[in-house]
């Protein structure tokens, strides 16, 4: 493993090689050919996963050529560390304390006691299906780029409400869409079946249900016992793969928008066997993975596997390959020039024992064990990589170090489209993008909020961070210097605001949103706060 210095020079050396809030108005010039727009979600992807980030155990020769091709961010953050209220967040433009949803909560059409988890009962019982909804008429990516003439698509994993609702997103913005609805169905890679907009596609209608363990006396060390959780065969990721290429291949006389929400890399640990046996063989042998959330937690939430460091790399570089054959697609169509690319995760990793993240130093430079990572307000659950590629406007291999968040997709992508964006709480990074920087805005802040133990608040303030632990009960919170990208690991106190002062910068953060947040009381105590979240 490199050093911190040294994974920091291969970073830049790499991005280096070859290759406010406000609402963004006005028209788009008829002369210019707009761009298309490709916007890449990975799925639980840390910040050091990738290979032009300092990762140096998984391969991911194209995402680090696109990186080259264009700009690398280091100072980016998810709107939140937990996947629905991230990807409310991203198609609102709002954080947090404004979106609303802030919680992975089931929908409000779920019966309560139902066995959500029985894919047979949910496939016969849509009502099952899905989490929590946005209301009806919501402002999303989705309708502010069909708002400006764009045919758009989202392909993948959507999370925000069930076919029973009206927050689906044939219904929020989106021309077209295949995917997983429910977060549930995206617990197997090879699902029983995926949506088609309001239409059900089935792909593997023997799947197992997540939580399956191995048969009984079955041999752990026996890769043919995992067959199957296979299903029969088809690999999510590949179904959703083919409709991007349809939706590319169809779509030559208006500028299109893409999300490409993919469920990799999040649990469970499933890849093709061919990339598995890659990393096999470079890794060597290893203990299997028995199902188990957390080490000594019972039942099982997630499928065993044989080989789970090779299986996570496996999934890790199968991605990174679909990214290096949809340039090629562009390429050979001649769309690559004028398509901006962008490519980030939800959130940061997970750290349960089913994501062996911990291992591959996935949040590096922060660390990514259980409290640190996934559904905390740490730096390794909110830090994300990425990256933007434009050929025909970016300027390869540039480095930028501007702080955001994506909150700003939603003002960039309108003034890039010339439309009125909705209410937002972000700033648009197109000055950055074009090579404006000294027309770039920046934040005055950036805030969080979670759900977890008695509620968490984060707020940054240039390199000024600081986090209330207690939200239930008041706490103080404690602000520490945590920007550099190398920082030392002590614990220090630095100065500290009372909860309702972090309050006062954002009116409205923190109100309920129904049963999806705790309220913020006001009542104060002293919390500890520890230097740079490692």
């Amino acid at each position: 493993m490199l050093k911190p210095k040294n994974r920091y020079l291969l970073m830049t050396a790499l991005a280096a090689g070859t290759a406010g809030t406000g609402n963004a108005a006005g028209t788009s010039r008829p002369n210019v050919k707009r761009p298309n727009v490709i916007f890449i979600l990975m799925d639980d992807a840390g910040h050091g996963d990738f290979g032009c980030y300092g990762q140096t155990r998984t391969e991911t020769p194209n995402i680090d050529a696109l990186a080259r091709s264009g700009i690398l961010f280091t100072d980016m953050s998810t709107a939140s560390a937990l996947s629905a209220p991230s990807r409310c967040a991203l198609l609102t433009g709002q954080h947090t304390g404004h979106s609303q949803i802030r919680d992975n909560k089931e929908g409000v059409n779920v019966p309560p006691g139902s066995n959500i988890w029985d894919y047979r009962a949910v496939d016969m019982d849509p009502t099952l299906e899905g989490q929590a909804e946005m209301a009806p008429g919501t402002q999303t990516l989705g309708t502010l780029m069909q708002k400006a003439g764009y045919t758009t698509a989202m392909i993948g994993k959507w999370g925000l409400g069930g076919p029973a609702s009206e927050s689906v997103p044939w219904k929020m913005g989106f021309d077209y869409y295949y995917g997983c609805l429910c977060q549930r169905v995206a617990h197997n890679h090879y699902p029983q079946y995926f949506w088609e907009n309001d239409k059900k596609v089935y792909l593997n209608p023997n799947a197992p249900v997540p939580g399956t363990a191995l048969d009984e006396g079955a041999d752990p060390l026996d890769r043919r016992n995992y067959e199957k959780y296979r299903g029969n065969g088809v690999y999510g990721p590949d179904a959703m793969y083919e409709r991007i290429l349809n939706f590319i291949g169809g779509n030559d006389e208006k500028p299109f928008f893409l999300m490409w929400t993919t469920t990799l890399p999040h649990s469970p640990l499933q890849a093709p066997k061919e990339w598995v046996d890659y990393y096999v063989q470079k890794f060597g042998d290893e203990s299997p993975y028995n199902g188990e959330y957390f080490v000594g937690q019972w039942p099982h939430n997630y499928f065993p596997c044989r080989y789970p460091n090779a299986t996570y790399a496996a999934m890790i570089g199968y991605f990174d390959w679909q990214v290096g054959q949809l340039v090629e697609e562009l390429k050979n169509k001649g769309l690559y020039d004028n398509t901006l690319i962008i490519l980030t995760s939800d959130n940061g990793p997970a750290n349960n024992a089913s994501s062996p993240t911990s291992w591959f130093d996935s949040a590096y430079p922060w660390r990514c064990g259980k409290g640190w990572a996934k559904s905390t307000v740490q730096e390794g659950g909110l830090r994300m990589p990425f990256i933007v590629s434009w050929p025909k406007v970016v300027k390869e291999g540039r480095v930028s170090n501007h702080t955001g968040s994506l909150v700003d997709i939603m003002p960039t992508l309108a003034e890039l489209a010339g439309v009125e964006a909705p209410t937002h709480d972000g700033i648009s990074i197109l000055p950055t993008i074009k090579g404006k920087e000294k027309r770039q805005k920046k934040h005055e802040y950036l805030y969080w909020e979670a759900p977890f133990g008695r509620g968490l608040v984060s707020v940054r303030i240039g390199n000024w961070k600081g986090i209330i632990r207690d939200v239930k009960r008041g706490a103080t919170a404690t602000w520490s210097s945590t920007m550099s990208l190398y920082p030392a690991r002590p614990w220090r106190t630095v100065r500290t605001t009372s909860l309702p002062s972090i309050r006062r910068l954002s009116p409205g953060c923190g109100r309920s949103s129904g049963r999806l947040i705790p309220h913020l009381p006001t009542r104060t105590m002293t919390s500890r706060f520890s230097i740079n979240q490692q």
